[in-house]
């Protein structure tokens, strides 16, 4: 839809030679309706911070190629609030009209498939629906080529 200056309508109700008393109303109920509702200042954004959820079925975490979605909560919340938020949304995805034809049995399943509102409901904000691939570190920089040796054998005998 186009958006238009309030000015500019009522130089165009002007030019159709509209009564000054009607035009005065008009543009007085166009800024009453374009003035932003309370509602919308009363609640600021909720602050959130990211959690990356790693799947590791076999217990083995640095020596196996990891993947994993990553997915907001609020600021304030734990951590480890994320898994129940998870279930939570899948739960309810499942009670849902959908969700009864097409259940989801995994956390994969829940953050690929699953709608937005079962998770905002939740407070979870899912940002990558798919698997992401996940590194490990030993978060230390070499510091010359030979350092850079050592860390390459390292890892090829891991």
């Amino acid at each position: 839809m186009a958006k238009i200056e309030i000015s500019q309508v009522a130089e165009i109700l002007k030019k159709h030679k509209i009564e000054p008393s009607l035009l005065r109303q008009i543009v007085e109920e166009l800024n009453t309706a374009t003035q932003p509702s309370a509602d919308d200042e009363a609640k600021p954004p909720v602050k959130k911070q990211f959690i990356i959820l790693l799947s590791d079925p076999a217990g083995k975490l640095p020596r196996q190629d990891l993947v994993g979605w990553v997915v907001q909560i609020p600021e304030d919340a734990s951590p480890h609030s994320t898994a129940d938020r998870i279930f939570k949304g899948a739960y309810d995805f499942n009670a849902s009209k959908r969700g009864r034809l097409l259940p989801v049995k995994s956390v994969g399943e829940a953050l690929e498939s699953a709608s937005v509102k079962h998770f905002k409901e939740a407070e979870l904000w899912v940002k990558t629906k798919m698997p992401v691939a996940v590194m490990v570190t030993d978060n230390v920089l070499p510091r010359d080529e030979l350092t850079v040796e050592k860390v390459d054998r390292r890892r090829r005998d891991d």
